[in-house]
Order: C-alpha cells, then structure tokens, then sequence
C-alpha cells in the first residue's frame, strides 16, 4: 500500500440498533489496528463484507444482525475482532405452527400512475416484452434436433421476419424415464406446460416430441388440474417417430415449415403504449454476500414498491431463502389464507428436504461464506429484502401462474438455474439478479438484469453488471436513488429501448425444471 495516496476512511455498516455485529465496507477489508470514527479498534485484520463484533460476546450469547438472531457464538469473542461463519452456530428454524398470520398487513402505498413501457400485447390481454418464437418439446430426447433446427431458423429464417427478436427451443431434462403419475410430477408437467404460455412467446405454441415418450404432448398440452388446456388450432404436433418422417432430413423439414408459419404471425406482432402495471418481474439474488442484504436487495425491495404501486406484478422466491425469516413476512400477508399458503409452501420443503436426508447447513455456499455470510438465516434475512414493504397477495405453487396483480412470493428452490426457469413458468417477462460475487447467468426467454451489491464488482465486471449497489454502500446513493434507477431502467428494458448485458452477448443458461418426482 502506498502511503502517500490518502487511503478510504474505515467503514462498517450496522443494520439495526439491536446489533452487536457490522459489516466491513471496505474494499480489501481492514487491518488490525484500524479505529472508526466511533472509537472501535480492531484487533485482527477482517475481510471486505465480514463481520466485526461491536461488543464483547460471551459464549453461547446471540449474535444479532438485521435485527435478529443468526446464530450463537461458540465460543467468547473479543471486541473489534472477526467473527467468521466457525464462530457461529446455526439457530433453529422458526416454528411453523406459531407464526402469526396477516397481523401487520401493511397499507397500500399511494399509486404510482403515468408509467408506461412499449410492449407486445397479445390476444389474451398479456404483454410481452419480447417477441419470441419458444419451441417446447415434450421429452428432453428432442433436444438435440430441437438445437439443430434453432440454428437452421436462426440463419436462414429470421432475416425474413424482422421483428421476431429469436427463437427459443424449449429443452429440458424431463418427459421419459420417469413416474409420471406420481403425486410430486405435477410440479415439472405444470412448469413445462406454463412454459410455453409465457407472453414472451405470443401465444405461438409450438410442440415438437418423439412419440413414445411417458409425458405425451396431448398431456403436456393438457397440463394438470390448476392450468387448464391449451388448444393447438393450425399448428400440428410435431413427432419425429411419426413414420412421414423418412430419415433426419425429413424432421428438419417439418419443424421449419411448421415455425415459418408461426413466424408469420409473429412477424405481425408490433410494440405499443401499455401502462406500467402489465409488467411480470421476477426478482432473483444468487452469489450473495453480505451486502445483498443493505445495497442491492433492499434498493430492488424499493424498485419493488414502486412496481406495485403501478398495479405490476412482483414476484420473489427461493424457499430455502425464505425459511428462516419467514416470521418476518407471515404477518404481512393480506389475509390469513394467504399466510397459509405460505406455509404450505414452507412445510412442504422442509419435508422435501428431510426426506434427501439434508439439513439447512447445505445452504450458504463456500462463495456466499467467502462473502461474508455465516449461515442460511443471515442469508434469508438479507434475500427477502428484495420483497420490499408491500403485503403479499398470493402464493404460487411451483410452476403456477399468477391470478392476482401485486406482490406475489412464488415458491421454488433457491438454485438460480432453476428459480429462473420456475418463475419463468410463472409468467415473468423480466428478471432482476442482485449478485455479490458475480454470475454470467442469464435467460433466454425474458431479459435479465443485473445488478452488483459491491462496487469492487461492478468495475471489474464493467460489462456483465448493468447496474451497481454498492454505491449504497460507501453512502455515494441511497437505497432510493438506486432503486428508482432500477425502476426506469426496467421500462427501458422492457421497451426495447435498452439491452441488459446478458442479452447483449447472448449469455443464456438452459432451462432447469424442478422434479421432486421420482426418476425411474
């Protein structure tokens, strides 16, 4: 370090007055020895985003962050020194069956009017924020013909229909090899069933299968008790056993003459006027660290907020990063089934974890550790952030779509690859991914938006990030400033006007479909 350059003043954040801890802001973190402003000195070096204790913590005394309790200290720990995840053990989670429900349903915020984006209203009355032909294939045994034949679509068809913005083939690992009359296989027939109704796709379904697969395309086209039919007028199923089909070449040509009529009508489609409340956003957090909890998730609670009070809809997930703070959102439920549904979505993971034998301890990941993170409930406790202040109107199931506008928690577990592609399901047309380590992960079906809850990241991945939190952090914006840049750039987004990173160099992660059903 070179002492002739004036170096940062020492920072820590402390969230709520109840803490004993805070985080250390600093890039690189801090040596010992360092003395805030307020007088505290530390007696080791702490990394950026890890903890320092404000108070002498005797054995077995709660830690406190947020607020709350993340864990108790295994053993004494001094003032001013580092309290990493060892130090920590894991509190037990809260108790289902006590929770209040809807006992603070919050007041509705006062409507936001005037906002508009340009979108694709489809027949339906849904608006697209892209303009996509999605293949959807009803057994992962497709994939590879499906992949093939995108290419084909996208070089020689595409430039014929200006303003279909690409194809998408629907793949994924499910339809054969599996028990699809059992109980838990609603969950992936109703999510690739929904898939294909997301808005983006304009109402063009398309299906190609193989023909001996155990989710027929009739029963995908069926989808399950709580979704409804889809019906297939001009577009016939495409089966490449079907015995028309003579040699590879044969297929190729039917799915090609098949999606140049879909791309027709799309190629009618055109952006128009439509008022901010027919937005879907999914609102995401995978890399986390310590500062997702006060830069970028609360700034997307507040951009959150805002979209609510358009009348939009907002979605945000990840069971596993929602249990142990659920206590904190029962109560703002808008009524008492709502709450409930909340914890039928809790009980039921829970069960689905114990019965793969495995303990919440599997949640943070060595990156979310590295970051600052001691345990799962320091997590949850900054990932339903994002969830801002508004009450909850619904529960979703996985794979469900929603029947209400407002804020919506739709259940799935915590995996980005498959929380995308869960909420994709769900009917979202944008996403926002807050990340403190940083993933290239995007979405081929709905723009993503990326936003860095550290500085440090933001310019190291100049290119990947489209918006930085961390300013939040060393107090050059408040968590309002950001999240009404979100906001906007969300319009924009939708609109066409601006491209998120991921778009721009076309990185896009393939569809992961939950299954909790057995595999045969």
């Amino acid at each position: 370090m070179n002492k002739n350059i004036p170096q940062p003043a020492p920072l820590y954040i402390k969230v709520d007055d109840r803490d004993n801890v805070a985080i250390v802001v600093n890039d690189n973190g801090l040596p010992a020895g360092t003395i805030f402003s307020c007088g505290l000195r530390l007696i080791e070096h702490i990394p950026q985003g890890h903890k320092v204790a404000l108070t002498p913590i005797a054995q077995g005394e709660a830690i406190i962050r947020y607020g709350e309790i993340i864990g108790y200290a295994v053993k004494e720990i001094k003032l001013g020194s580092w309290i990493d995840e060892s130090l920590v053990t894991l509190p037990d989670a809260p108790a289902l069956e006590t929770l209040p429900l809807a006992t603070k349903i919050p007041e509705a915020l006062p409507p936001l009017e005037g906002y508009t984006f340009e979108g694709y209203r489809n027949a339906d009355g849904s608006v697209g924020t892209k303009n996509l032909l999605g293949i959807t294939t009803s057994v992962q045994c497709v994939a590879g013909v499906v992949d093939y034949v995108v290419k084909l679509i996208e070089r020689d068809l595409l430039p014929k229909y200006p303003n279909v913005d690409a194809v998408v083939g629907l793949n994924h690992l499910y339809g054969c090899g599996v028990a699809i009359n059992a109980p838990a296989a609603v969950i992936p027939i109703r999510t690739i069933h929904n898939l294909a109704l997301n808005a983006n796709f304009g109402g063009e379904v398309m299906v190609v299968g193989l023909g001996c697969e155990k989710l027929q395309p009739e029963r995908l086209l069926e989808g399950t008790p709580d979704t409804g039919t889809i019906i297939m007028t001009d577009s016939p199923i495409i089966r490449l056993q079907d015995e028309q089909h003579v040699g590879f070449g044969a297929m190729v040509a039917e799915i090609l003459s098949v999606a140049e009529k879909h791309l027709q009508r799309l190629n009618m489609r055109k952006r128009e006027t439509c008022p901010a409340s027919e937005l879907i956003v999914g609102m995401q957090c995978g890399g986390s660290d310590a500062f997702s909890g006060v830069t970028a998730n609360p700034a997307v609670g507040y951009a959150s907020d805002l979209l609510v009070r358009c009348g939009a809809t907002v979605m945000f997930s990840e069971v596993t990063e929602v249990r142990d703070a659920v206590h904190l959102l029962t109560p703002r439920t808008i009524n008492q089934q709502v709450g409930k549904d909340l914890l039928r979505e809790m009980a039921w993971y829970d069960n689905y974890l114990n019965s793969g034998e495995t303990d919440r301890s599997a949640n943070p990941s060595p990156g979310n550790k590295k970051g600052g993170l001691a345990n799962v409930v320091e997590k949850a406790l900054g990932s339903i952030a994002k969830s801002g202040k508004s009450a909850i109107v619904e529960v979703l199931s996985p794979g469900q779509r929603p029947t209400k506008r407002g804020l919506i928690y739709a259940a799935t577990p915590a995996s980005d690859f498959v929380c995308g592609t869960q909420q994709l399901s769900s009917g979202i047309t944008l996403q926002v991914f807050t990340s403190g380590r940083g993933t290239p992960y995007g979405l081929a079906a709905v723009p993503v938006i990326k936003m860095s809850t550290r500085t440090a990241l933001a310019k190291r991945w100049h290119d990947l990030v489209d918006i930085d939190a961390g300013t939040i952090a060393t107090g050059d914006a408040t968590i309002e400033d950001v999240g009404w840049e979100l906001f906007h750039l969300l319009l924009d987004v939708a609109s066409g006007r601006k491209q998120p990173w991921s778009d721009h160099w076309g990185l896009h992660n393939a569809l992961a479909v939950f299954n909790p059903a057995p595999v045969t």
